[in-house]
């Protein structure tokens, strides 16, 4: 299949196939799940450190993964630098900005706000891939980010007078982008050439190598906590929330294309915000309520017309 003809492969494809609408569905709760096992883990060790732990056990668990499938263990020249080229945005900058975020906002919101993962992933689209970004598609973003607008006047408001909203917004936007281009670079034609997990157990070990960095550079030597809840949360980010929910996430990026994959953002939040409510106490207010329902439309109306 040449390049040209698998980006266009995922227009044909039927959502409602139990093998592409059960992964969608799976990976959807499970990462509605894993914004709330995050918050958790950013306590007495510092952030950077527990993205490093967690990648490690994930990138061990994947090659185990690659192994039980049969599949190559190495790549040649090109996949590794295809590797290293996801792994540094999504395993390493990706994180390291999220979780940060989440010291200073509530993991709905953030979850919230990493729905519009889908505006950079159009736009780098359009530059890279060339795929079009019609008129209804910006309007359904701009729905959305006026839903996403009242919720964090909504968080401003309800803040502790030391709160950094604004610094949680800035990481979080930071992360949407670094997402974003490992998304688009997962999505073009030359990784459809290389097995999925191998090139996620790679691109996870790259991405490691350079948690370590920053992890030292900011943090010093290594750090953890010696709590069993806190491994807990490792073992469940790692293999749940990365082993098992990358591979079909990755696959549904080949199946149905960046845009249409990206209705998992809608799914993602929804699960976020109910457990936010239930386990950080988030009070609902209407200007909360009525920007988390303009987000929400706003996205499947930019999706809808991303899909057409």
């Amino acid at each position: 299949m040449s390049d040209a003809s698998a980006l266009q492969a995922p227009t044909t494809v039927s959502f409602w196939q139990p093998k592409v609408l059960l992964p969608f569905l799976l990976t959807a709760l499970i990462w509605g799940s894993t914004w709330l096992v995050i918050k958790d883990q950013i306590g007495t060790v510092p952030p950077s450190w527990s993205v490093t732990w967690r990648f490690t056990l994930a990138a061990v668990g994947m090659f185990a993964l690659a192994a039980v499938r049969r599949d190559s263990l190495w790549l040649d020249a090109r996949g590794m630098k295809l590797a290293l080229a996801i792994g540094v945005p999504q395993f390493a900058l990706n994180f390291q900005f999220v979780y940060r975020a989440e010291q200073h906002l509530t993991s709905g919101i953030v979850a919230v706000m990493f729905a519009l993962l889908l505006v950079p992933n159009a736009l780098l689209a359009r530059v890279f891939l060339g795929q079009p970004v019609t008129r209804r598609f910006l309007g359904g973003t701009a729905v959305a980010i006026a839903g996403i607008a009242l919720l964090l006047l909504h968080e401003f408001r309800v803040a502790p007078p030391e709160g950094r909203i604004g610094l949680g917004i800035a990481f979080t936007l930071a992360a949407l982008v670094c997402a974003s281009s490992a998304n688009v670079i997962q999505a073009a034609g030359p990784a459809r050439h290389y097995p999925m997990t191998s090139l996620l157990a790679w691109a996870m070990t790259f991405g490691v190598l350079v948690d370590v960095a920053i992890s030292w550079a900011l943090s010093g030597p290594p750090q953890v906590e010696w709590r069993a809840g806190y491994f807990a949360g490792i073992a469940y980010l790692a293999i749940i929330g990365s082993v098992v929910t990358f591979p079909m996430y990755f696959g549904l990026l080949r199946t149905l294309g960046a845009g249409r994959a990206a209705y998992n953002g809608v799914l993602v939040p929804v699960v976020a915000m109910l457990l936010s409510t239930l386990f950080e106490g988030y009070h609902w207010t209407p200007i909360a309520a009525g920007g988390a329902v303009l987000a929400l439309a706003g996205l499947v109306l930019a999706l809808r017309a991303r899909k057409a």
